[in-house]
């Protein structure tokens, strides 16, 4: 695949009306990354906390993993990998696009397969051989919504308030940049405002502002949206400030988040070098698939596993921790061969959502979404 990034390109390609999609190779190497950060989280939940997972296997995964489990404890760091994925991605599919059409593109790929997530989770755990609580009827239904958190409502999925999050990003980049139409200064601005205002709002510790501009997960997303613009032209200076700056502040709020003294009361006593150690990986693998370097990395096997990513993320979970008692605590397989197995029974679950439920209705959803606003 060529690379189209030595040298700068004008915010309006030759050739190209004002306001068409510009268009891109894909990168099978982000795909490739999606799903790293995916099992780096499945990781997480189900070798690397405490919690209800510890049902799962009858003891902790401490137990269970007496070496991994302090390694898989940095899985958790897949969710900050996947904001800077999806600053990039949706900086890339936005540019271009109509409000209209954003909406129809970020609805239609969100909606079906969580819907389907939500509907068999909660089918799953109301089953009397499940150990697990279903939520109520009442509770299910605001969660199709998607706003379950902001509601106060019990969520069905975990994983879901990082959906919370992007959906927030979403509308303020739609607002900022799609709106009223991307270009490479607006974008510049738009990191930069957010940032700053970010900065303001965590040290306001106002929460109106804080559920509004996500101060500790909004240098990942910034990060991503700068290492488009390096895509674009690997020589912008701005655009490598931006990705610098939200590199430094997303370091230390993930370090505050996730940091905590050593305990023999805590579950893992991550390293503060352990962590920034993970997000700096992240933020150079992006950067590599920026500049081009993983170019060559263009399997087409990638692209099926970046549409595995999103319904197995939803799934694995609690349908993972179910599979984990069914096999280690009913069938007494070992830790190593449940784990194993948990993984990839949910991936399988992911192409089952995938083929039946995501490939049959995001079209049609998009189609419906599509018309005039």
């Amino acid at each position: 695949m060529t690379s189209t990034i030595a040298r700068p390109i004008p915010d309006t390609p030759r050739g190209t009306e004002p306001g068409a999609p510009r268009r891109e190779s894909r990168l099978r190497a982000l795909d490739g990354l999606r799903l790293i950060a995916a099992l780096m989280v499945a990781a997480y939940h189900y070798g690397g906390r405490g919690g209800a997972v510890t049902e799962a296997w009858g003891s902790s995964p401490k137990v269970q993993f007496p070496t991994l489990h302090a390694f898989f404890a940095y899985g958790c760091l897949g969710v900050q990998i996947f904001f800077v994925i999806s600053g990039f991605v949706i900086c890339m599919s936005g540019w271009g696009r109509s409000l209209t059409s954003f909406f129809a593109s970020r609805a239609s790929r969100l909606l079906p397969a969580y819907w389907a997530a939500v509907l068999l989770v909660t089918a799953v755990f109301a089953l009397p051989v499940v150990a697990y609580d279903a939520v109520s009827p009442s509770d299910a239904l605001v969660n199709l919504t998607m706003l379950q958190q902001p509601l106060g409502v019990e969520r069905v999925l975990g994983v879901c308030w990082t959906l919370w999050a992007e959906i927030r990003f979403y509308a303020l980049f739609a607002l900022c940049v799609v709106l009223p139409g991307a270009s490479r200064r607006r974008v510049i601005l738009f990191c930069a405002l957010w940032t700053l205002a970010a900065a303001i709002a965590h040290g306001a510790d106002e929460p109106l502002l804080d559920l509004v501009l996500m101060p500790e997960y909004a240098p990942f997303f910034v990060g991503g949206i700068g290492l488009y613009l390096v895509h674009r032209d690997r020589r912008d200076a701005y655009a490598w400030g931006i990705v610098g700056v939200s590199w430094l502040i997303g370091q230390h709020h993930a370090v505050r988040e996730l940091w905590h003294a050593p305990s023999a009361d805590a579950f893992s006593n991550r390293t503060s070098l352990g962590i920034v150690l993970v997000v700096t990986l992240g933020f150079v693998a992006v950067a590599a698939i920026a500049l081009g370097w993983l170019n060559r990395v263009n399997w087409r096997w990638l692209t099926v596993a970046g549409a595995l990513t999103y319904p197995f993320y939803l799934v694995h979970e609690h349908l993972g921790w179910v599979v984990i008692h069914g096999l280690h605590r009913g069938l007494g397989l070992a830790s190593a061969e449940t784990f194993a197995l948990a993984v990839a029974s949910m991936l399988l679950l992911a192409w089952l959502l995938h083929r039946g439920v995501e490939k049959p209705l995001t079209p049609r959803l998009r189609a419906a979404l599509s018309g005039r606003l």
